[in-house]
């Protein structure tokens, strides 16, 4: 990152709260209102929950420019009942992560690191005794999930899923750690619901050890959390961090937890609306099928564990947070490129890999399945070395598809700079390691249909090498186009030119 840049990020920000990040807002009310200051809220009336909320929200989620979107006045739900959809877009997914509105994405993510990630000492969260989540709490024969306006997203989903932009709360039974994990939720009936784990998710490993004890596994999920939360639910935290010390670390004070009044799990005290209950472990439903992140009904429906809801706390005139995968790039995408960049970025450097100047996970990849990264070339083997970390790191690791490593006069964030390199500085037969049986999931298209009947939820990862070849870089032909000062000079003088 550049000294322009950093000094956009640093100064103005709260005691405590970690360097250059101002985080101006505590719960999703407070992130509301802070984007409408921003002027990116919209509110629509009316729309139905089971056509048109997804249709539109396919439309605004799909568009960086478009709109955070409030659906209010849902028919058939109740009055001030509410769904938000496209928090992060704009410039309010600057003002998201607590950073000036004017950053780039791929500064955004720089400063996420830099001025947040490194070195960050959680803060625990603080239980207290009450919170705005007790206005209501629904128990017994008041519980009824189906009332709340969660919408169908897609036309061909097995139901109505809740849990898009929630997160589900779990401890380990044998450690005690506390867990928050974003994992599909869909709506059963009154009193249960169903929610999808990946294999060698945090949840799906304390679900699997309540399971292998032949005990309920008591849960609580979220549904419209703040967004600082949500995202770094969706990080990957390493294992027996909990999330919301976080997500204390970056506010530089505790996240105040309520405990659930059934299960005793904590909960944000602030939390819009919150489902409670437990996991028992031969109980199974039908769940699926669900448009996801990969663009494809990919899991088709499958029997997994329901949680059976014995609460539900609500505030006054609950918000639920949607965040429905699509085909990508979408808002999902969007998110996960800059959080999951920085954190890309900082593990391979923890492995002690010099020199690594920028990482970019991809949105035409979920942010996921097409990573770049760009470095200063210094030794021979710095790139396999760099490739293969990348993808096998707790951040690449999971569900990865390709690896592609440029030098550092390549943007990792511009996709067709990526691709320009990739075609003229990488020679298919030479450039390209392959790796087999690598983690992935039920969730990826291509798994065969055997493999899939077996279980086998592996895939292979093609390591690209698109730098100029170390032994004779200087030999290289030169790059035809402006120098990066020359390219500034041009913008200042000639930048009406664009429009």
């Amino acid at each position: 990152m550049n000294d322009n840049v950093l000094n956009k990020v640093v100064g103005g920000n709260q005691a405590g709260q970690a360097e250059g990040c101002r985080i101006d807002y505590e719960d999703l009310r407070g992130w509301i209102a802070e984007a409408e200051k921003l002027g990116e809220v919209q509110v629509i009336k009316g729309a139905t929950w089971q056509k048109e909320i997804g249709m539109a929200a396919d439309l605004a989620m799909h568009s960086d420019a478009a709109p955070c979107v409030i659906f209010d006045d849902v028919p058939g739900c109740e009055k001030g009942h509410r769904v938000l959809v496209n928090f992060f877009g704009g410039r309010r997914k600057n003002m998201t992560l607590g950073f000036p509105t004017d950053l780039s994405r791929l500064e955004l993510s720089q400063a996420f690191l830099k001025n947040s990630l490194r070195d960050m000492e959680p803060i625990p969260h603080e239980i207290v005794e009450d919170g705005p989540i007790f206005e209501n709490v629904l128990m017994g024969d008041d519980i009824d999930i189906t009332k709340f306006p969660t919408p169908q997203w897609h036309e061909h989903d097995g139901g109505r899923y809740i849990g898009t932009g929630s997160y589900d709360i779990t401890m380990d039974p044998d450690e005690k750690w506390l867990n928050a994990g974003t994992y599909r939720v869909m709506i059963h009936d009154k009193k249960t619901v169903g929610y999808y784990i990946s294999p060698g998710k945090h949840g799906r490993i304390h679900r699997d050890k309540y399971e292998a004890r032949g005990e309920p596994m008591p849960t609580a999920i979220v549904v419209g959390g703040d967004p600082l939360t949500f995202l770094m639910a969706c990080s990957e935290v390493p294992y027996g961090v909990c999330e919301f010390d976080m997500v204390g670390a970056l506010r530089g004070k505790a996240t105040k937890m309520v405990r659930g009044k059934v299960t005793g799990i904590p909960i944000p005290a602030n939390a819009e609306l919150v489902i409670e209950g437990y996991v028992h472990p031969t109980k199974r439903k039908k769940e699926g099928p669900f448009g996801e992140w990969t663009g494809y009904y990919a899991s088709d429906v499958r029997e997994e564990p329901v949680l059976e809801i014995k609460a539900i706390y609500h505030r006054n005139n609950p918000i639920i947070l949607g965040c429905p995968p699509l085909c990508p790039p979408d808002e999902m995408a969007r998110y996960r490129a800059v959080t999951r960049s920085a954190l890309l970025k900082q593990e391979i450097e923890k492995a002690g890999v010099p020199d690594i100047t920028a990482a970019w996970a991809h949105e035409c990849g979920g942010a996921r399945m097409l990573l770049a990264v760009s470095i200063k070339q210094r030794y021979p083997g710095h790139v396999k070395q760099v490739g293969h970390i990348a993808s096998q790191c707790h951040v690449g690791a999971y569900a990865g598809k390709y690896v592609v490593v440029v030098d550092d006069d390549i943007d990792a964030s511009n996709l067709e700079e990526v691709m320009w390199a990739m075609v003229t500085r990488s020679d298919p037969a030479t450039s390209i390691d392959i790796i087999t049986n690598t983690w992935s999931t039920p969730l990826d298209p291509r798994l065969t249909p055997e493999d899939r009947e077996k279980g086998n939820y592996t895939n292979s990862r093609a390591i690209i090498d698109a730098c100029r070849p170390f032994h004779w870089r200087d030999r290289f032909p030169l790059v035809n186009k402006l120098s990066p000062a020359d390219l500034q000079v041009a913008r200042e003088k000639f930048g009406y030119l664009l429009g």
